[in-house]
Formats: structure tokens, C-alpha cells, sequence
């Protein structure tokens, strides 16, 4: 990577002028450090987030070697897609981030569906990582106070959770509506939790349980609780759904594009925080999940689907802390990535009203003069309530369970969350590398290492939309006996809908007045 040298411009008024440069006067506060743009970024991805609430996803779709050798594989992927996103937003500092730079690269048509399926994508993860939060939060509840479980909501596991899920958003939303340095803090605060929290999950599981998995066993083991066939359909289909977890967990590090016009020198400050967010989240995951693996000495419980013998729900981490670990000790990890989990459903959130509020200052969402608005404190408080409402309605499903017990609508949540974010990922990242070298590269950029990274990029995410739409149990395939839409990964469902939805406002009426980013200065 290169960069260039800099002017000896103060940095607030040389931010101001790359913002009036690319058409913005600067209505948020510019109150975020560097440190601040990494950790919101850092605190989205959140590996005590979707490591603990995917890792099912894995363990069911793969096994072992879908985390052990997945993870690693998919992250270098990731990683790569993330250089090639630092180096727009070096570019192109604003808030908009994807949406802007599809729009300058490709024009209001490319910026148009970009931004929606970049709001859309938010959205799933912002619900996701909420729903995840609770349930894990519930949990613990039950695991310090044993007749909770059975007696809130008359032991009605689903509506306990949703009912946490609805505290959770209430409190972020309510958080979200502070100063921005608030946010900043709070995100200081969680990156700081993720580290040493993570470290004494991984303590813990490597120095208490008294036995111990193998390294082979680990790096070797397949587990396929799918539904669907072995063979050629293991590798070719059930291995790549268990993929989602990597997919899932490292996603949501345009975090730091978006809160571009809240930090100083973002055009070098959002690109560093948005690689570095996922280079150091991959490692700390990495071992993390090791670590789980390596307790997992009961796989045959884990992977049942009986309730008697397991439940939290086949391939479940929870089981595996459950079985390996001490009641003592069990609470204490809980406790600890549950508060990792809120962390991260504050940053989801702060993210999301921020794609929200500059995507309507350029008037491409009904009612934008409402979401782009800001109040005293300069937050977009409607864009963050807007948010927060959107995220209840997606998750609305989850009340519903489906026929074998896995969550398939939380699934669903976080295929909707990976498909559309990596989607709207995909078109500035394409148009870039057409652009070859007419493209003005910013402080931070690729030099000539954009030919292949943004090629490889593309065909990633070209790879895994198609993947993540997929059914996640037989019970899911139209043409099957046992088939019922309890079982249905509706993420193909809202996202094909969208996608036509937008295509017909867009022929109908968008493309007449939709001019793309609308210069204020």
C-alpha cells in the first residue's frame, strides 16, 4: 500500500476542505480519533458477537473444518475486499461511503442501487446482531437465575428473547441520540472489552476444562447436520453455508467510511480503521474459535437435536461451554460476551443512521427530509429512530420457530445483512477497477496492486451471494415432502423483492430526478 505525502494544513480545516472539495459543509461533529473511526469498526465486526451466535451455522454446515480451515480462508478474502474499500474511502471521505463512490464512479444509476442495498444490508445487520444479543442475554439470565427460565413468559423461549431484543434496541436507540463523542466513547470502551475479554474467554478454555480436543481432530473433522447429502454435496454446498459465520462476523468495517465526517484526517484515518478492524478481528477470532473447538469434547452432544440432551439448539457454542466448563465459569464467559454482544449493537446502530442520514441529504429515500435532518446536538436522531423501527419489522419473523429448532429467521437476518452489504460492496469495486488509472487515487491507496485485489474481490462476493441465498435445511426446498415456510431462508425472498422493487421505481420515476450526490457547497 502507498501513501502520499501530506500538507502541513492544519487537520480540521484540511478535513473541512476535502468535504467542500467533494460538496458537503460539515454539519456533523468532527469530534472522532482515529482510534475512535478503527473502534466502531472493530466494535461492528465484533467477535464476541458473531462468533458466538454463527458458530452454529459452522458446526452444522461443516464442522470443525469449517472454522479451523474456513475461518483463515475466508478472512484473507475479506481482508482483500477491505484494501480495496480503504482506498475509496481514502478518496472519497464522506458519510455516504459505498453509496458516494458507486455514484462518482458509475453514475446515480450505480449509486442508487448501491445505497439501497448498503442501507438494506446495515439494517439486517444491525437487527441481527440485536436478536443475537438478546438471545445470549437471556441465556444468561437463566444461567444466574435458574426459575427465570421457567417462569418469565411461562418459559416461552422465543417471546423471552424477542422481548430482550426489544429492550436492547430501545437502549441503543436511546444511546444513539447523545452527542457523537458519546458514541465515540462507548466504542473506545469496546474495543478495549473485545480484547481482554476475548483473551480471558480463551484463558479459560484452554486452561480449565481437564480434557482437551485434538489438533487433528480440529483441522480434520467433518460434522454435516444439514439435512443434505454427503460426498460431492458436503463439498460443494453444505461446507460453503457454513462459511457464513467468517462471512457474517468480519462484515459491517464501512463502519469507518461512514463516520467519515465525524473524524479527523478521515481520508487516512477511515481507510486505516476500516483494514485494521478486519486484519486484527480475524486473529483474535481466529483464536477464539480455536479455542471453542479445542473445549469441544462432547461433539455428539452439541450436535443434537434433542431437546433432552441439548438445549440450546444443535451446534450451539453455548453447549459447548455448558459441557466443558464449571457453572462458575460458565456464567463468567457468558457474561462476558453478552456485554460484548450490547457493545456491538450500539456501533450497529450509531452505522446504520449514519448511512441513513447522508444517503437522504441526497434525496434517494421517501421521506428524506425527515432522515436528513439533524437536532441541536447534531445527531440525525429520525434516522437513528427510522433505524432502529426498520430492524424491529425485519426481525419480526423470529417469533416463529422453525421445525427442527435451528433459528432459521435469525439466519435469515444474517444472510440478508452479509448478501447486501457485500453487494453494495461490489459495485464501486468493480466500477474502480474499470476506472484503471483515471481513477484519482487519496492519501492511502493500492498503487498498482488494485488489478487483481478488486478482480479477486468481486468474484468473492459474487461467489457467496449466491451461496447465502440458499436453503439451509431440506425442509426449505419447495419440491420437498417435508416442506413448510417455517423452514424458508427468506433472504432471497426480501432481497429479490427489493432489487425488483427498486428496479421499477427506478424506470418509472427515480432516474428522471435522481441525480446522484447533491453538492451543498
Amino acid at each position: 500500500m502507498a501513501l502520499k505525502k501530506s500538507t502541513d494544513t492544519p487537520t480540521g480545516e484540511k478535513d473541512e476542505q476535502i468535504l467542500a472539495a467533494l460538496g458537503y459543509k460539515q454539519e456533523l461533529n468532527r469530534s472522532w480519533s482515529a482510534f475512535s473511526n478503527f473502534a466502531i469498526s472493530f466494535s461492528v465486526i465484533s467477535i464476541l458477537s458473531g462468533c458466538f451466535t454463527t458458530f452454529g451455522q459452522a458446526w452444522n454446515n461443516g464442522g470443525p473444518i469449517a472454522v479451523s480451515i474456513g475461518w483463515p480462508l475466508i478472512s484473507a478474502f475479506i481482508l482483500v475486499i477491505g484494501f480495496c474499500m480503504a482506498e475509496l474511502a481514502s478518496a472519497y471521505p464522506t458519510s455516504g461511503g459505498i453509496y458516494w463512490w458507486a455514484s462518482k464512479l458509475g453514475g446515480p444509476k450505480a449509486g442508487f442501487f448501491s445505497g439501497w442495498l448498503n442501507l438494506l444490508g446495515l439494517l439486517g445487520v444491525n437487527a441481527s446482531v440485536v436478536y443475537g444479543a438478546a438471545t445470549f442475554l437471556n441465556i444468561t439470565i437463566g444461567a444466574y437465575y435458574p426459575s427465570y427460565a421457567e417462569n418469565f413468559f411461562n418459559g416461552d423461549n422465543i417471546n423471552q428473547q424477542f422481548f430482550w431484543f426489544l429492550v436492547i434496541m430501545v437502549g441503543s436507540t436511546l444511546i444513539n441520540s447523545f452527542r457523537s463523542h458519546v458514541q465515540a466513547m462507548f466504542n473506545n470502551v469496546s474495543v478495549w472489552w473485545h480484547v481482554f475479554g476475548a483473551a480471558a474467554i480463551i484463558l479459560i478454555l484452554f486452561f480449565v476444562p481437564e480434557d482437551h480436543q485434538s489438533i487433528k481432530w480440529i483441522y480434520t473433522t467433518q460434522i454435516n447436520n444439514s439435512g443434505f447429502g454427503n460426498g460431492m454435496t458436503y463439498w460443494l454446498y453444505v461446507l460453503p453455508l457454513g462459511f457464513l459465520l467468517t462471512q457474517y462476523t468480519i462484515t459491517g468495517f464501512d463502519a469507518s467510511a461512514h463516520l467519515s465526517e465525524e473524524t479527523h484526517g478521515a481520508n487516512i484515518s477511515a481507510a486505516k480503521g476500516l483494514w485494521k478492524s478486519i486484519f486484527y478481528s480475524s486473529i483474535g477470532g481466529y483464536v477464539l474459535l480455536l479455542a471453542f473447538l479445542s473445549a469441544a469434547t462432547k461433539p455428539e452432544i452439541v450436535s443434537s437435536f434433542d431437546p433432552e440432551v441439548n438445549s440450546f439448539g444443535a451446534g450451539s457454542v453455548i453447549a459447548i461451554l455448558f459441557n466443558a466448563l464449571s457453572p462458575a465459569m460458565f456464567r463468567a464467559v457468558l457474561t462476558i460476551a453478552t456485554f460484548g454482544q450490547l457493545f456491538c449493537s450500539i456501533a450497529c446502530l450509531t452505522s446504520c443512521s449514519r448511512m441513513l442520514f447522508a444517503f437522504s441529504r441526497d434525496g434517494a429515500v421517501p421521506g428524506h427530509k425527515k432522515w436528513s435532518k439533524v437536532n441541536k446536538s447534531h445527531v440525525p436522531i429520525n434516522a437513528v429512530l427510522f433505524s432502529a423501527i426498520a430492524g424491529i419489522i425485519m426481525t419480526l419473523p423470529a417469533l416463529w420457530k422453525s421445525p427442527r429448532g435451528i433459528p432459521t429467521a435469525f439466519y435469515a437476518v444474517v444472510s440478508i445483512g452479509v448478501i447486501c452489504l457485500y453487494l453494495s460492496f461490489l459495485i464501486p469495486l468493480w466500477l474502480r477497477w474499470k476506472a484503471g488509472k483515471t481513477f484519482v487515487q487519496g492519501e492511502w491507496n493500492l498503487g498498482n496492486k488494485y488489478k487483481w485485489m478488486n478482480l479477486v474481490a468481486v468474484i468473492e462476493i459474487a461467489v457467496i451471494a449466491v451461496y447465502f441465498i440458499m436453503p439451509f435445511e431440506p425442509a426449505a426446498v419447495p419440491w420437498n415432502d417435508s416442506f413448510t415456510w417455517l423452514a424458508v431462508n427468506y433472504a432471497p425472498i426480501v432481497t429479490g423483492v427489493t432489487l425488483i422493487s427498486l428496479w421499477i421505481w427506478w424506470e418509472l420515476s427515480v432516474k428522471k430526478w435522481f441525480k446522484g450526490p447533491i453538492r451543498m457547497i
